[in-house]
């Protein structure tokens, strides 16, 4: 089912189809017809001929590595049929026309961290992976911004251009690429103080199904002109194009950071004090939550060399001038105090610093290094208004104690964000639909404190159900019209964020 339908609440009502789609709406939207074999054949030599032999690989190992990963709780059987790679984005319009011609579907591929199958291909075609566009293309440190291909990793960006005095402040995991980053419009731990990627995102150069090379905009930090085609493309997942460029903002390194470490005796109690510290008007960089279960896998892994108190946590980063960041350790330890806090630990020094907050950063490597021969982590996250949060995670975080499995809760508590991560035997369906129900109850659970299904993993082929669920049928034929504009053929990433027309 996963590459298949799953909008399959109406198929009785005859005003829908079986992806529960309004049929009135779509009059005038086929069902995609892809390619045959013959056709990818004709393509791949095409490219080839175009470009160079290295362009296309058809190896088994390099169609698994594009088609399935061990970070996604949502694989599914299919691989692509081949994987490109270009080196500019004239290669890429070159690779899409031919795609375009042959009706190939395009899938594209950066640092491959996804967690709802965002990658995966159910409709086979042509995985592109842009791992040869990696460079920083201009630094403008007089007007604090950068442009760079869909390959740099954030974090080998911030290390190149630390010496101006300037950060790209969106953190997702280490190994994300910004070309992902873009697709997903992700997140991190400075969300609560910086924003998402699309706060940060000045202009994008993109290629469309047909080939067609676009660029959104100028490179001013503001502009009414015209439609926010940029907005558009940032959260789409590849469905309406093939990023190339990206220019970001950037800003400017704070004089003062520290961190600390709170800990209570239930997370109800930390998640509660972390909403009195955002109501306070609190500055903070950074805030998180890891329950229990977390720091004990924290220490059971070794990924960190200090040992910690197994009990919720709460890990604060904070920023700006030395006297602002004094005075807000300050008034949090009074606010957490208030709410039955235990120690309350902060950093002397950088190295102390990078000790208190690895524990968050190595959350899910630790989680990961637990799995066993034939075990999964399923790791899934949504976000719901602020005076919901300790009320969500205490519900959720009973349901996954009851299920007798190894799960965790933690989080980005400071934007109302917070994750599930649970531990399971993929070889035994009962566990594994345990732990499904329990991922469903939470989503629904979101839902209806007027939250979302994610707050920075994205759709893929993994949340398309719960979309439907959060916006409504309107609103998704809104999507499919908008995708049938800019893609008519169904190309760009087929079967993910919706499911294609029937």
């Amino acid at each position: 089912m996963t590459g298949l339908a799953t909008y399959l609440y109406t198929t009785d009502d005859p005003r829908f189809n079986l992806y529960g789609t309004p049929r009135h709406r779509f009059n005038g939207v086929r069902t995609p017809r892809y390619g045959n074999a013959r056709d990818l054949k004709h393509a791949i030599a095409e490219i080839r001929a175009l470009t160079s032999e290295e362009t296309i690989s058809t190896d088994d190992e390099d169609l698994l590595a594009h088609g399935y990963s061990e970070w996604s709780t949502t694989n599914i059987d299919q691989m692509p049929v081949a994987v490109a790679y270009p080196k500019t984005t004239v290669e890429v319009a070159d690779i899409a026309k031919i795609c375009y011609k042959y009706r190939v579907p395009m899938i594209p591929y950066s640092g491959g961290t996804s967690l709802e199958g965002n990658f995966s291909a159910p409709f086979g075609g042509m995985s592109i992976d842009f791992v040869h566009m990696d460079k920083i293309i201009a630094l403008h440190e007089a007007d604090m911004d950068v442009v760079v291909q869909p390959a740099v990793s954030w974090m080998n960006l911030n290390e190149q251009i630390k010496d101006s005095g300037l950060f790209f402040p969106v953190d997702p995991g280490p190994s994300a690429k910004i070309g992902g980053m873009v697709g997903t419009s992700c997140s991190g731990t400075n969300a609560v103080r910086y924003g998402t990627m699309k706060d940060w995102t000045i202009n994008l150069t993109v290629v469309l199904a047909d080939g067609t090379i676009v660029k959104t905009k100028k490179r001013p930090r503001k502009s009414s002109a015209g439609y926010n085609l940029t907005s558009l493309f940032v959260g789409s997942e590849g469905t309406l194009g093939l990023v190339t460029e990206v220019t970001l903002k950037l800003a400017v390194i704070p004089q003062e950071t520290n961190v600390a470490v709170v800990t209570f005796p239930t997370v109800r109690d930390a998640a509660t004090a972390a909403a009195q510290v955002m109501r306070a008007g609190i500055q903070v960089a950074a805030m998180e939550i890891m329950d229990e279960v977390q720091m004990y896998v924290v220490n059971k892994s070794g990924s960190t060399s200090k040992k910690w108190k197994e009990v919720p946590t709460l890990f604060f980063k904070f920023s700006g001038t030395k006297a602002g960041v004094e005075e807000s350790i300050s008034t949090v330890k009074a606010i957490t105090k208030c709410h039955k806090a235990g120690d309350f630990e902060f950093a002397r020094d950088a190295e102390e610093q990078k000790t208190l907050w690895s524990a968050r950063k190595e959350a899910l490597w630790s989680m990961l290094a637990l799995r066993e021969k034939g075990s999964e982590v399923w790791s899934t996250d949504v976000a719901v208004p602020l005076s919901r949060l300790s009320d969500i995670i205490e519900i959720s975080k009973k349901e996954m104690d009851d299920l007798g499995l190894f799960a965790s809760v933690l989080g980005h508590i400071g934007d109302g964000n917070f994750h599930e991560s649970i531990l399971y035997d993929k070889n035994n369906p009962n566990e594994r639909d345990a732990v499904e129900k329990c991922v469903h109850d939470m989503v629904d659970r979101a839902l209806e404190m007027d939250g979302t299904c994610t707050g920075e993993h994205g759709v893929g082929l993994g949340k398309k159900e719960y979309l439907l669920k959060e916006l409504g049928l309107d609103t998704i034929g809104l999507m499919m019209s908008i995708k049938a504009a800019m893609d008519p053929r169904w190309l760009l990433n087929p079967g993910k964020i919706m499911d294609i027309p029937s």
